[in-house]
Formats: structure tokens, C-alpha cells, sequence
């Protein structure tokens, strides 16, 4: 094989590489060769098919098959021999003219990873923020779980319901007098003002008491998710079963029972343990932040633009969809492309971190081990559907970059965490206010972060300046949300009417972190929260989502 260098730009290289016409037939005869003993054709016995005529019949897919493993073999004998470290697959154009018999062409083009100097990391000094969690915030979490776990009780037949109260309702709809699948149910729970069911339902229910019996009328929505509901008018009977009131929720043993605890110290010492985790994920963030910060400040070397440009890619296609569910996408939209050329230098900075880090962990025998490598696999796996985890699973094994892909960001942690253990590490306590200042803001190099701005969509992805900066979760790389359900085919029961889900009951926990702490910018995506059981019963029968 004839190697031709044709360009030689930083990190950019180009070739042109010649297979000699002779060995590729060289190889193809051998093939034959191998072939033509498992070759059946009539009139002949079993192997004793000429090779001409196995030829014959097979020449154009053996012919396809040694070519490909001819280009196959000549990239990775450019990349050996070249000592070539490509920072993304390579580009290879074949040549279009190329008829069996001729020399065989093809051009690869590449960018290769920098030359990069492993920084000495003795000396490294870094102050870790401390937010130590008090029995007033552990009391705050008690109350928002308290608070979602709303209990009534039933009020006096006198008792006209009100905003807050709940009824307990049957009822029956109609259109044109004939009723319609999903308008009926007995003893449907609605709290009033909840807006639970459609516009004017709950508002016509205002005022009744119990035994009270009344027909109102409504009319569906334009963009109802059922088609033969769409922009109807329909009539409701309703007997009003029961008006209850809500009853204070006390924080006693019962109530810790009620979510599945053995009692409500053990309710309190699973809030602080969450607690500290999460203000623990912002100190370690806060701790990255100084780290990268001092990497990037020593370093500033040039990185393949195709690396540059995926991350870029990322990051915009993250804060376009953020953008969308702005309360006004248009502004937001248009704030974030005024700092486009900002958004690549962070990614321009991100690529070179992550180069650093690598460098870095390559030098101090930093690895992820089988084990753990099974493990992320094994979890991204339970993301998808299981008819999909098979597909999945063979796209790790086979694709080297989707492995890569789904390493980094643990190999990225365990080179920060040797960093952490080496370096001279003193500790300051502050408010979680305070951490959450320092973490927003500017970093040594002085640039400022965007996060610091205005438009909320950009405020997530941005706070992602540094490599490293955040845990996978907020990426995609890990995982990701479970989509969300299309509104027209969520119902229960075939009742299309209601709004939404009628409220949950278990919640061991559920709402803690999410209520006392605000946004989690430690980057991991579910410290806090196991998520609630919904309530079963008939709360979930009559009251069908939207």
C-alpha cells in the first residue's frame, strides 16, 4: 500500500492511499480458494467445484467483501504506521472510478488529538464550602411533604363547599341528550379550584352541599385530546355525595407510617440524609468549579475542531429545547443566539478540559474497570424499552465511540476525585446561599458565565461551562427522562374529561429536596427524591387524566 500525505494543517491531516490492483487480487483468488471446498453446483462432487466457476457464480461478493477489508486494514495500518491518533472517525471517501483489476484509491482526512503535557498536580490547593444541615430545614421538608399529603374530612350537611374544599360527586354527561363514553362516574373526588376537570365544571360546583343535586352545562375545550369531545357542549347531572374539608396533617408516627417509615424520626433521619447528599453534590460541584477553573487557566492549546463542534452541537441543541418551553420562546430564543459565539467558547473550553482530565488520568493509571463499565451499561440499558435494550447493547459492544461515549463521564469523576485526594484541601462553612453564589460565579480565567444572565433557558446549559462541570444526567449522556405521555391517549377508565391526575398519596420523601432546596445544581439528577406511589382507590377511577 502506497501512503501519500496531502495535507498537514495543526491538527488536520489528510491521505491518499493506493492498493495495488495485485494484492487485492492476491487476496480475492485466496478467498476463493477457501470458499470453493463448501461450494455445491451440479455435476460436480462436493469440493471439487472449479475455482472458475466459483468465481463465477460469487466473484462480485467476494470481490466486495476483500475490498472492504482491504480499506478496513489500510486505515488501521495508516493510523499504526503514521502514529495517528484520530480525535473522531475519520473521513474516507472511496474512489467513485474504481473497476476490478485497477489500482484501488480512497482519501482519508482527520483531525488528530493535540500533544498534551500532563500538568504537574502537586501543590494543588482548593477550599471545599461546607453548608451543614439544621433541624429548621429538616422541619421545612417535613412540612412540604405534609403538605402533599392532604387528607379531608367530612363536613357538616350544612357546609357550602368552597375554594380548598373537596366533594365527592357522581355524575353523568351528556351530548344532545345522549351520553358519551368517559362521562360517567360515582363517588369521583374533585377539589374545588384544583382545576382538575375542564373550564367551568368546578366553578358551577362552588357553593353545593351534601345530598344537593344540580345539572350544569360545559363545553369542552377546542383542543381536547378526544376527537368526538372537541368543542362540545355537554351537560353534566351531578349528585353531590359528600363536601369535605381538609384536616391538618399532624407530623406524628402515624403520618411517617402513612408514606411507609417505621415513624417519624426515621422520616427525619431520611430528610437529612438527603439533605446533606445534596448540599454534598453542590460542595463537590463548587470544589470541580475551582479545579477546572485552575486547569484552564494554565492551559491553552489547540483541539480539533470536529470535537469543538459536537459539543457545541450538544450544548445548542440542549438550549434551543429549553428555549422552547420558555414563557416567551421567541426572547429566549433570541437572547441565546445573541451569545452564540459565546456558547463555542465554552465548548471550545470543555473539549480542552476534558483533554486535560484525559491526559491526566492516562498518566496516573486512572481506569474504569470491567466491572463498573458493566455497570453503566447494565443502567443506560434500563432507560430504553426492554424490545430496544438488546439493540442497545449490541451498539456498546460493537461501536468503540458509543462505549467511549458512555465512559467518559465516570472516568472524568475518578480523575477529578484523584485530583481531589491530592490536593491540600482546607474547608470553609457558609449558607447554601453562599455556596450557591460562589458556584455561579466568575471563574479565574474571568470569563463570566452566561448562566449568570437573564433568559432561564439559558441558565441550565450554560452553568455546564467546564467539562466536567456537571454530572452526565443534565447531557443526555446518561439517561434520560422518560418521555413524557401523549395527553390524547393518557386516560383511565375510557373518562377523557378530566384534567389532570388526581393527587398522589404515597410519597416517602418525594417532595423534600425538590421543595426546601430549590433547582439541584450538583448535577445529579435524582439525590433526593423517590418518587410517589399514585393513589389507587377510587380517587384514580373517576378522576381520569387529560
Amino acid at each position: 500500500m502506497q501512503i501519500n500525505q496531502t495535507k498537514n494543517e495543526g491538527l488536520k491531516r489528510a491521505y491518499q492511499l493506493t492498493i495495488p490492483a495485485a494484492d487485492i487480487e492476491q487476496r480475492i483468488n485466496a478467498e476463493v480458494a477457501k470458499v470453493a471446498p463448501q461450494v455445491k453446483m451440479p455435476g460436480f462432487r462436493p469440493g471439487k467445484v472449479p475455482a472458475n466457476l466459483v468465481r463465477k457464480m460469487h466473484g462480485d461478493q467476494i470481490h466486495a467483501q476483500i475490498v472492504n477489508e482491504t480499506v478496513r486494514e489500510s486505515i488501521d495500518k495508516l493510523m499504526k504506521d503514521e502514529k495517528l491518533r484520530p480525535a473522531m472517525q475519520p473521513a474516507i471517501s472511496f474512489d467513485e472510478s474504481y473497476e476490478e483489476g485497477k489500482d484501488a484509491r480512497l482519501d482519508v482526512e482527520l483531525e488528530v488529538l493535540p500533544e498534551v503535557e500532563a500538568p504537574d498536580t502537586d501543590g494543588l490547593k482548593l477550599e471545599r464550602l461546607t453548608v451543614p444541615v439544621t433541624d429548621e430545614q429538616v422541619d421545612e421538608a417535613m412540612q412540604n411533604i405534609a403538605s402533599q399529603q392532604k387528607s379531608y374530612k367530612d363536613a357538616p350537611k350544612t357546609k357550602k363547599a368552597g375554594e380548598g374544599d373537596q366533594i365527592i360527586i357522581d355524575f353523568t354527561g351528556s351530548i344532545d341528550g345522549e351520553e358519551f363514553e368517559g362521562g360517567k362516574a360515582e363517588g369521583a373526588p374533585l377539589v374545588i379550584g384544583s382545576g382538575q376537570f375542564i373550564p367551568g365544571f368546578e366553578e358551577q360546583l362552588t357553593g353545593v352541599k351534601t345530598g344537593e343535586e344540580k345539572t350544569i352545562t360545559v363545553n369542552f375545550p377546542d383542543d381536547y385530546p378526544a376527537e368526538n369531545l372537541k368543542g362540545k357542549e355537554a351537560r353534566f347531572a351531578i349528585k353531590v355525595q359528600q363536601v369535605k374539608v381538609e384536616q391538618e396533617t399532624t407530623l406524628d408516627d402515624e403520618f411517617a407510617k402513612s408514606l411507609g417509615l417505621e415513624g417519624i424520626d426515621k422520616l427525619r433521619e431520611l430528610l437529612r440524609g438527603q439533605l446533606e447528599q445534596e448540599t454534598n453534590g453542590l460542595t463537590r460541584t463548587q470544589m470541580k468549579r475551582q479545579l477546572l477553573d485552575n486547569l484552564a487557566s494554565g492551559h491553552d492549546f489547540a483541539v480539533p475542531q470536529g470535537m469543538v463542534d459536537a459539543e457545541f452541537e450538544q450544548i445548542w441543541n440542549q438550549l434551543q429545547q429549553e428555549a422552547a418551553r420558555d414563557e416567551n420562546p421567541e426572547q429566549a430564543m433570541k437572547d441565546v443566539e445573541a451569545e452564540k459565539d459565546d456558547y463555542r467558547s465554552i465548548a471550545e473550553r470543555r473539549v480542552r478540559l476534558g483533554l486535560l482530565l484525559s491526559e491526566i488520568g492516562q498518566k496516573n493509571g486512572v481506569e474504569v474497570s470491567g466491572q463498573e463499565m458493566n455497570m453503566l451499561i447494565q443502567q443506560a440499558a434500563q432507560q430504553y424499552r426492554a424490545e430496544d435494550r438488546q439493540r442497545f447493547m449490541q451498539l456498546i459492544q460493537s461501536e468503540p465511540m458509543a462505549a467511549a461515549q458512555l465512559r467518559a463521564p465516570l472516568y472524568e469523576d475518578k480523575v477529578v476525585d484523584f485530583l481531589f485526594d491530592k490536593a491540600e484541601i482546607t474547608e470553609r462553612e457558609v449558607t447554601r446561599e453562599e455556596l450557591e453564589a460562589a458556584i455561579e460565579a466568575e471563574d479565574q480565567s474571568g470569563e463570566t458565565k452566561p448562566a449568570a444572565k437573564k433568559p432561564a433557558a439559558k441558565k441550565k446549559s450554560a452553568a455546564k461551562k467546564d467539562a466536567a462541570d456537571e454530572d452526565s444526567a443534565e447531557d443526555g449522556k446518561a439517561a434520560t427522562k422518560a418521555a413524557e405521555k401523549n395527553p390524547a391517549s393518557d386516560t383511565e377508565d375510557g373518562k377523557p374529561f378530566a384534567k389532570k391526575k388526581a393527587p398522589v398519596k404515597k410519597a416517602a420523601t418525594s417532595k423534600s429536596a425538590d421543595d426546601s432546596s430549590g433547582d439541584d445544581k450538583s448535577g445529579d439528577s435524582d439525590t433526593a427524591a423517590k418518587k410517589p406511589a399514585a393513589k389507587k382507590a377510587s380517587a384514580k377511577k373517576a378522576a381520569p387524566k387529560k
